[in-house]
């Protein structure tokens, strides 16, 4: 899970008020880890392992590949989830684990959101811009919620 943004635009700490609802939808998932990278807050994630990214401010890529270093050898599939995503469905989460593409990404009513899978093998392509930047097949995710992308307060 990505949780390293500084939030500037939300008034507060958006991880540490979202931050729950992510991990108990992840928790309803088939997931063997729950990997949460922080960058620009200290953050707290019972029943997560929390990795810090001292390069969180290069971008959300730089936040990624600390999450996916954080994985072990025998990991060949990571489902990457945002924060911010309070509304996540866990079936999503199962949905794209199982996608059999290198790069897959969820959508919702024809656009692309997350969760997004990606195979070990493209794990070292993942640029400064992040995932959005490598080519995905969109799984369609439109019978779910979107997990949502709260950059404010509501």
């Amino acid at each position: 899970m990505l949780a390293a943004g500084a939030s500037s635009r939300y008034g507060g700490v958006k991880q540490r008020e979202l931050l729950p609802a992510v991990l108990a939808a992840l928790r309803e998932t088939s997931l063997s880890e729950i990997v949460v990278v922080e960058g620009a807050h200290a953050l707290d994630a019972p029943g997560a392992r929390v990795v810090r990214c001292p390069d969180w401010e290069r971008g959300p890529g730089a936040s990624l590949r600390c999450g996916l270093a954080a994985l072990g050898p025998a990991v060949e599939r990571a489902v990457v989830v945002l924060a911010d995503g309070p509304d996540l469905d866990p079936r999503a989460v199962e949905r794209l684990a199982a996608h059999p593409s290198p790069v897959a990404a969820a959508s919702y009513d024809g656009v692309r959101s997350h969760p997004v899978a990606l195979d070990r093998s493209v794990w070292d392509a993942v640029p400064d811009a992040g995932g959005r930047a490598l080519d995905a097949v969109l799984v369609d995710c439109s019978d779910l919620r979107p997990p949502g992308d709260r950059d404010e307060r509501r």
